[in-house]
């Protein structure tokens, strides 16, 4: 945030006087018959890490920027999206050791994408197997709710399909439940540094019988402004079918992605898992799925026995012979629920059976029959809350999935203007308690180009939500699915007055 410097001992005066007058400016201690709650203000400033999109010298990826237009926003600012660094002239990684992934790139010298103005997207495009790790900033009146899809079509090969993915924040702990280092899978842990310091890491893997002992996943080092790709299999000689990855950082932040590549049955990144929950919803189940998979892990000491339902159209429904999973503590639990949907939109609901235990979990849905088939994961995911939104879509390769799982809910939903041009356009929906609904959401007239989807929760219990984006040649399943948690574009400010009185106490 744009903020005047000042001096050690002005900061520490004005810290004192905050805090002092937090204390004291309580209806007891004023007077005051209430207090004024903090306002919700648009963030100043976000960050954005995008992971290298693909190995294959066939891979067409695209690249989507878009911020939503927000009240009390900043009027001006800017956004834009760079390369990672080069890797250096003795063939030394990223990781520092020769040899082992994609290392960093030279910094480009111009940005890959920046965004003209909120409310319409920017797009880039790029081919091929070298496209690097990109780290991108946006300040201003760009910062509030930015968003930038990735999204990759390989014709053929290892993980061919159309692989999608949210550019993400930097974080220090990330949880990737449907992992593998089974025969025909070739997975990767993208890790992306954006500061200007190094960061150490711990990869950490969990199967059905426990953590997998693997001192080759602690202390990496990813150097400043630098993206590193771990195959799975190096830090590992076991083939296991599922697995859940955790990744912690000791020191700095990073961003974190899996990138999950089978030989028969395509592929796609693995975007991380919410925070352990006790209840977990996992939206957007495509209704034509023709396999989906539960992954589940709980971190904690207890194990966890979960209800599994189906938010269908009509209702919360318990699939037939899958009423609950238990997942053991600190191992991985997989459970084959074939065509849960049955032709319908559904979402997953998880809840305990009896004590709350934390739970991370993913599904990994397959779509085609025979050589036909292509694959997708859906992680558990936090509510819309105020706002989310969903980049680089049209109006035939489109599914907008919405679940309120507790409580009736009215939502609205805005497709910006196309990249090309064309008119924002906006409808209100109303999701019934328990129920998916695979909504016929609006596009922008007059549409050119993609355009964005924004998701606001305007009255009732929680929604959560997913994008599915398709691949529109007939012949081929090519999917991906994004979840829409909440943008997290506006931050809580307290109310203060100023009460220098207390600097003379």
């Amino acid at each position: 945030m744009n903020r005047t410097t000042l001096s050690l001992i002005a900061g520490t005066a004005a810290l004192a006087a905050v805090t002092a007058f937090a204390a004291l400016d309580s209806p007891s201690a004023s007077g005051a018959s209430g207090s004024q709650a903090a306002a919700h203000l648009p963030v100043e400033r976000t960050g954005l890490l995008c992971p290298a999109p693909s190995t294959s010298d066939i891979a067409e990826t695209s690249y989507t920027s878009f911020t939503p237009v927000t009240k009390g926003s900043a009027n001006s600012g800017k956004a834009e999206l760079q390369a990672v660094t080069e890797k250096s002239a003795d063939g030394t990684d990223a990781g520092g050791e020769s040899g082992k992934g994609k290392g960093a790139r030279k910094k480009a010298d111009r940005p890959v994408l920046t965004p003209k103005a909120p409310g319409t997207p920017v797009t880039g495009d790029t081919s091929g197997g070298d496209t690097p790790a990109l780290i991108g900033t946006a300040d201003g009146k760009f910062a509030s709710g930015w968003t930038v899809q990735e999204t990759t079509e390989v014709a053929a090969g290892t993980g061919r399909g159309l692989q999608g993915v949210n550019c993400t924040a930097a974080d220090t702990e990330f949880w990737f439940p449907g992992a593998s280092t089974a025969t025909g899978r070739t997975d990767y842990v993208h890790l992306t540094n954006p500061d200007d310091s190094a960061a150490v890491v711990d990869i950490e893997l969990y199967d059905k019988d426990g953590a997998i002992k693997s001192p080759l996943g602690e202390n990496l080092t990813i150097k400043p402004h630098t993206s590193e790709p771990i195959l799975l299999s190096t830090l590992t000689d076991k083939r296991l079918e599922d697995l859940t990855v955790h990744v912690g950082v000791r020191s700095g932040r990073v961003g974190a992605a899996v990138q999950a590549l089978d030989d028969k049955i395509g592929g796609d990144w693995l975007a991380a898992a919410g925070d352990p929950a006790g209840s977990l919803v996992l939206p957007g189940i495509p209704k034509d799925a023709t396999d989906v998979r539960l992954i589940a892990f709980t971190p904690g000491d207890d194990d966890a026995d979960l209800k599994v339902r189906l938010a269908s159209p009509n209702g919360l429904i318990t699939p037939a012979g899958n009423e609950t999973v238990h997942v053991k503590s600190g191992m991985t639990a997989a459970v084959d629920l074939g065509d849960v949907t049955r032709g319908e939109a559904g979402s997953l609901v998880l809840t305990p059976s009896d004590q709350e235990v934390p739970v991370v979990a993913a599904l990994r849905v397959v779509r085609g029959k025979g050589d036909k088939r292509e694959t997708a994961y859906i992680p558990a995911t936090a509510p819309v809350g105020t706002r989310a939104t969903a980049a680089d879509n049209s109006a035939k390769g489109t599914t907008l999935a919405l679940t309120a799982p507790t409580g009736t809910a009215t939502v609205k939903v805005t497709a910006s203007a196309g990249s090309g041009g064309g008119t924002a356009a906006t409808k209100t929906y109303t999701i019934k308690s328990g129920t998916t609904q695979n909504i016929d959401a609006p596009a922008p007239s007059g549409r050119k180009g993609t355009y964005a989807l924004t998701v606001e929760t305007v009255s009732g219990g929680p929604v959560y939500a997913s994008r599915t984006l398709y691949t529109t040649d007939s012949d081929t399943p090519g999917f991906t699915v994004q979840t829409l948690p909440n943008d997290r574009g506006t931050v809580a400010v307290p109310h203060t007055t100023e009460d220098l009185s207390v600097l003379q106490k």
